[in-house]
């Protein structure tokens, strides 16, 4: 249904069965006249009203030489007019009507079709639908409206040292809060997730429980798992599960333990652990490939980077690309300035809370004072 259609992929091109105007008619209150009316440069010109023209009930009858029809914003123009004067130009008096205006053809007119004509598209198949989407595809008739399915994202998360927001945790135990971050996201990104939560550093039960997303899901990604020590089993458990690995470590920090490989026609993604790695993997890698298996605008894959005025110290050389968390003010001239902030780690989600972007420096290049550069805007 049209009114269910915001966030959704558009599946085929809509179409208008309808001109946008559907007549000719008025974008503003006022007087509606015949230009000829009107010497170029003469002063005020006193016309009899005849009638008026209302939105869904315009003037039907004729308009002679030194007349006009009195008409409100969105009604049609009477035939034998050609112009609109503004009320705030009019001085009425009876059936007549003293204008300062000499409009010229067309003035204040909104004209048939100058929008949009029956038979053209209006929105093009692969758009993400917007709020004023939903308008435009109301006004062309396109209802129900024909949508991509959404991406059934499957995601876990692992850690024996794990518990839920709603537990204290014990020695050696954090709450975990990274798939409520990714499922947040991921939807917002479109996707239906089914997210199963925590399963413990068990080879046989992350077997069990990503078989069950392979099961459903057109997609799957988990958190955690995937660096090199004895207990990250994520890489593993997706082997014996039939995935096909492609890759695992990227020259990205923080996250480069990501881990990556298909199942058949199913990406799977393992994403590290630590928060700011998480969040880095899934908008670099998750939500452009989301963005794509709902049939959405190859822009939607792109990443999607700004530019910004670099305003901390000048930052040191990596040999992998960094992703830093700032703050994103506007600056005196226009240009996004981007504030560094104190975070400790990629594990710091207290900071994170603060950011705004993640300025981009690339593999052995550094920040300097003032330098503009791109950054991942966050939100």
């Amino acid at each position: 249904m049209l009114a269910q259609a915001r966030g959704r992929v558009l599946a085929r091109d809509a179409i208008s069965d309808v001109d946008l105007p559907p007549f000719e008619k008025t974008a503003m209150d006022g007087f509606a006249v015949r230009a000829a009316d009107f010497a170029p440069g003469s002063g005020p010109r006193t016309l009899r009203v005849v009638g008026e023209s209302k939105a869904g009930e315009g003037w039907a009858g004729p308009v002679a030489p030194g007349e006009c029809v009195e008409i409100y914003t969105g009604a049609e123009l009477p035939r034998d007019c050609d112009a609109v004067v503004m009320v705030e130009k009019s001085r009425r008096s009876g059936d007549s009507v003293e204008l300062d205006d000499a409009p010229t053809p067309g003035q204040h007119v909104c004209h048939r079709a100058e929008d949009l004509a029956v038979g053209q598209v209006a929105l093009q198949a692969g758009r993400r639908l917007t709020p004023i989407d939903l308008s435009v595809l109301a006004a062309v008739g396109v209802d129900p409206v024909p949508v991509r399915p959404r991406v059934r994202l499957g995601l876990v998360t692992t850690g024996d040292e794990l518990v839920p927001a709603s537990q204290k945790p014990g020695r050696g135990q954090i709450r975990e809060g990274n798939t409520l971050y990714l499922a947040a996201r991921a939807e917002q990104a479109g996707a239906e997730v089914v997210n199963l939560g925590i399963v413990p550093d068990d080879p046989e039960l992350l077997v069990a429980r990503f078989e069950e997303l392979f099961a459903t899901c057109d997609a799957v990604m988990t958190t955690g798992g995937v660096s090199m020590g004895r207990y990250d089993l994520v890489g593993a458990a997706f082997e014996r599960c039939g995935v096909t690995p492609i890759l695992h470590k990227i020259a990205i920090k923080p996250g480069k333990p990501l881990w990556f490989g298909m199942r058949g026609r199913i990406p799977v993604f393992g994403l590290p652990g630590n928060p700011v790695s998480c969040l880095v993997g899934f908008e670099v890698f998750v939500r452009p490939a989301l963005a794509k298996l709902e049939g959405a605008d190859p822009a939607e894959w792109r990443e999607r980077l700004r530019l910004g005025r670099w305003v901390g110290r000048a930052t040191k050389e990596n040999p992998r690309q960094q992703n830093l968390p700032v703050r994103v003010e506007p600056g005196a001239d226009g240009v996004d300035e981007l504030w560094p902030l104190a975070w400790t780690s990629s594990a710091d989600i207290v900071e994170l809370t603060r950011a705004q972007g993640l300025a981009v420096a690339e593999a052995g290049s550094v920040l300097a004072p003032a330098q503009i550069v791109r950054f991942r805007p966050l939100g």
